[in-house]
């Protein structure tokens, strides 16, 4: 079991609202402990919307839960209306992930205003500081690397591909571990998609570097699509090639341009890592592809029930090299861009300088 920066960096917020619930002398450290829980977030952009949407609902909250406390009193009942009213609000202004710790707030200002406001003002500080602890570590203790933690992902998700596609054919796997690879494969991909959220979130934060960030966006969302792809080309496999009476005979056919294509894969992402040589040629050639198309098409033609099944696993086959080859092209743009980019900066710090 591995600890991530996000377990340790909320055990470090609850230990920092407790030493500074301490040191401003508050009763119990309790409420600033629960603020730091709820407002730990994946990335920054994500944390500093959360401490704004908590900073307001809760001042909403504590100011509805004091208003209450003054005309109806703190009973059970006043306290199960405040909470509901503050719900409808929080949802109105589509701020539901901050009502959980909204209702902890008004709770504990209901509670406390029995001790006098200054008691019921000491709560609603000990929310801020939780939440200020909270933002102040997820800012300077391991920051979220989002475009790192998508490159890896990106790794294993194709790692876990590459090895599935590669004995999909050849049916060498075990299934029961051949299930289990595919649930995993397909886990990834949705952290993937996480991970590209909250990438995608951080372009609002890099205002000098929008164009940069965009074209980076745009390459990773080809990234997943294509695995996306050979996932999807997976289950076609799963779902055709083994169901067709004359599988066997296409076996070596279809198993070597699975094997040109998740190669292929592999060099493009060498490629993106900056570990190919320039101008290597790495897309496999055509001719394979062409005289598949061909005999498949001629097999069809005389035997169309026994080799209709096999047409949509070649389909999936050709959408595969279709977005891998896409990808590769998206990528030479990208890094040209990129490359022009760093030297027209280049050129700028060396006329600064003259």
């Amino acid at each position: 079991m591995t600890i991530g920066a996000r377990v340790l960096k909320t055990g470090m917020a609850v230990a920092l609202a407790i030493y500074l619930s301490g040191l401003f002398g508050f009763a119990s450290p309790l409420i600033a402990a629960v603020a730091a829980i709820f407002t730990i977030q994946p990335s920054i952009y994500r944390s500093w919307q959360r401490v704004t949407d908590q900073v307001q609902t809760n001042l909403l909250g504590a100011l509805i839960a004091l208003a209450a406390v003054r005309l109806f009193g703190h009973t059970p009942i006043a306290v199960g209306l405040v909470c509901i009213v503050v719900i409808l609000i929080s949802i109105r202004l589509r701020m539901e992930g901050t009502i959980s710790l909204t209702l902890v707030t008004v709770v504990a200002i209901m509670e406390a205003n029995g001790q006098g406001w200054d008691s019921a003002v000491e709560r609603f500080l000990m929310v801020l500081t939780g939440i200020g602890a909270s933002f102040a570590v997820n800012v300077l203790v391991f920051p979220p690397r989002p475009r790192r933690q998508f490159t890896a992902l990106v790794q294993r998700a194709y790692g876990q591909l590459s090895l599935l596609l590669r004995t999909a054919i050849s049916n060498e796997m075990k299934e029961q571990v051949f299930r289990k690879e595919k649930e995993h494969l397909h886990g990834t991909l949705r952290k993937l998609e996480e991970s590209y959220a909250v990438f995608e979130e951080e372009r609002k934060l890099l205002a000098r570097a929008k164009t940069s960030h965009a074209r980076q966006l745009l390459l990773s969302k080809q990234l997943i699509k294509t695995l996306q792809k050979g996932a999807d080309l997976l289950d076609l496999v799963e779902e055709h090639y083994f169901a067709s009476p004359n599988a066997g005979e296409w076996a070596q056919r279809f198993d070597r341009r699975l094997e040109d294509l998740t190669k292929y894969h592999e060099n493009i992402l060498l490629k993106a890592d900056g570990k190919m040589k320039p101008k290597a040629q790495i897309e496999p050639e055509d001719e394979r592809e062409d005289r598949l198309i061909e005999e498949l098409t001629a097999s069809i033609l005389e035997d169309p029930d026994g080799h209709k099944r096999l047409v949509f696993v070649a389909s999936g086959l050709f959408e595969y090299a279709y977005h891998l080859r896409r990808l590769d092209k998206l990528l030479d743009q990208v890094q040209q861009r990129e490359d022009q980019a760093k030297d027209a900066g280049l050129e700028d710090t060396e006329e600064v300088q003259s």
